[in-house]
């Protein structure tokens, strides 16, 4: 399958499941002539590159990038956020619905870890309009963080907190036809610190967004640290670029390919390219080249 058929496929296949049906959309198995990783796309957050493009600059860049799909982070110039007016979320949809370019969901910075209920309650219903955002503009889903163990406090509370508020959120993001998307950050990150939380967690509709860190090869090792969580892995993975050293980038496509995952690789970047277009569709052909060569290894 060509590039642009597997995007627009993911585009049209993800919308399709989150605007019939409640819960997490739901890819369908791959038949028999298709090749393993086949339904799985580039993307990109819109963390540094994108970060000061409004939003037909920013679709039209992702275009041209060849990117699949984007998932925009609160507070960046596209300006996408809960303040949107019904009108205005109606264009943002439109925008999208007219590109090539998945709006994957919004990108929130919000968290469950104060120990103050004031600021948790608060995190929790920020999260809910986050939420009837991302139903509203056509994204299926929303990325929030665990965050940080808190000083003074015994980790397995936080811990269960955390857990505890994802399963609101989650049964509220599941009412809406949308997913929330837990990013492996903060002093939470490690593996088996979210493996902790996720095991409080019993709502299906959250899932676990992968965020490429270094901790990730800590302990036992990468692969151990990806088996640990690959039964609740959501939709969206984030990544750097995918030629950044210090990190095992074809095994996590093989490892990928091989379980036939089903949703977004995002690109995280860092790096500050003369032409982050061009930069985009070189991640994009890295992407393919390194998929290709994980399905033809299986």
């Amino acid at each position: 399958m060509k590039t642009t058929t597997r995007r627009r496929f993911l585009k049209y296949t993800i919308a399709s499941a989150a605007a019939f049906g409640a819960g997490p959309p739901v890819l369908p198995a791959a038949s028999a002539k298709e090749q393993r990783g086949q339904h799985m796309a580039l993307g990109l957050v819109t963390y540094m590159w994108g970060a000061a493009w409004d939003l037909p600059t920013l679709i039209a860049n992702c275009e041209r990038g060849n990117m699949a799909g984007v998932e925009l982070r609160s507070t960046h110039r596209h300006g996408v956020e809960p303040s949107l007016s019904p009108a205005e979320r109606a264009e943002v949809k439109k925008r999208f619905a007219d590109s090539s370019v998945a709006l994957v969901g919004p990108g929130s910075n919000e968290r469950f870890d104060s120990p103050d209920p004031d600021a948790l309650k608060r995190a929790i219903e920020t999260t809910k309009a986050f939420v009837k955002l991302s139903h509203d503009v056509g994204g299926s889903g929303v990325k929030v963080k665990p965050d940080s163990l808190q000083k003074g406090v015994d980790p397995k509370v936080t811990i269960a907190q955390i857990g505890t508020a994802l399963n609101v959120v989650g049964r509220f993001a599941g009412d809406y036809g949308q997913q929330i998307r837990l990013e492996t950050h903060g002093s939470c990150a490690p593996p088996h610190i979210i493996k902790e939380i996720m095991d409080h967690v019993t709502d299906p509709n959250v899932g676990i967004c992968w965020n490429s860190n270094a901790v990730d090869l800590a302990g036992e090792g990468f692969e151990h640290n990806f088996n640990l969580l690959k039964d609740r892995f959501g939709e969206t993975f984030h990544t750097r670029e995918l030629d950044r050293p210090g990190y095992p980038w074809q095994r996590l496509i093989d490892l990928l390919v091989g379980m036939d995952y089903r949703g977004y690789l995002l690109l995280e970047c860092t790096s500050k390219p003369d032409d982050y277009v061009g930069a985009m569709a070189a991640q994009a052909r890295l992407f393919d080249a390194m998929v290709a060569k994980a399905a033809g290894s299986q």
